[in-house]
This record gives C-alpha cells, structure tokens and sequence, in this order.
C-alpha cells in the first residue's frame, strides 16, 4: 500500500511486485485493476487477501489518511 493513494484508484487496494512484474489488486473482491503477476502467484495473492480482507481494509483506511499501516503475516 502507498500512503494517500486513493486518487487513480478510488477502491481500497494493493500493489505487489512479483520479479520484473508489478499488479493492482482491489482488496474487496481480488479483482486486477492493473498490471499482471503470473497466474499461480495470482491465486496465492488473491487466497492471502481473502485471509486478511478485514486488516487490508483496516490498513487501506490508515494509509490513505497517510498513518502507517499495520504489518499483515505474508502467505506461507
């Protein structure tokens, strides 16, 4: 998540780098808004998000107040 980054994409989302590839998913549905990451590295992203929907949510409303987020545990 970037600080204050509600103006391109109005919905709550992340943004993650994946080798050279970089992709904008919205946190409500997992749904692509931009870029692309390979397909088997989409399904892990999109499960993790569905696991942490309610502190994405929560983190996205202190990041685009420009407060700092608070960590989430990766997908392992």
């Amino acid at each position: 998540m970037y600080f204050r980054d509600s103006r391109q994409h109005k919905l709550p989302h992340i943004h993650v780098r994946y080798q050279d590839e970089e992709v904008v998913v919205s946190i409500p549905d997992g749904n692509v808004l931009e870029g692309k990451i390979p397909p088997a590295k989409m399904k892990l992203l999109q499960a993790w998000i569905e696991l942490h929907k309610e502190e994405l949510v929560a983190d996205w409303a202190l990041a685009v107040t420009g407060e700092q987020p608070y960590k989430i545990d990766p997908l392992r």
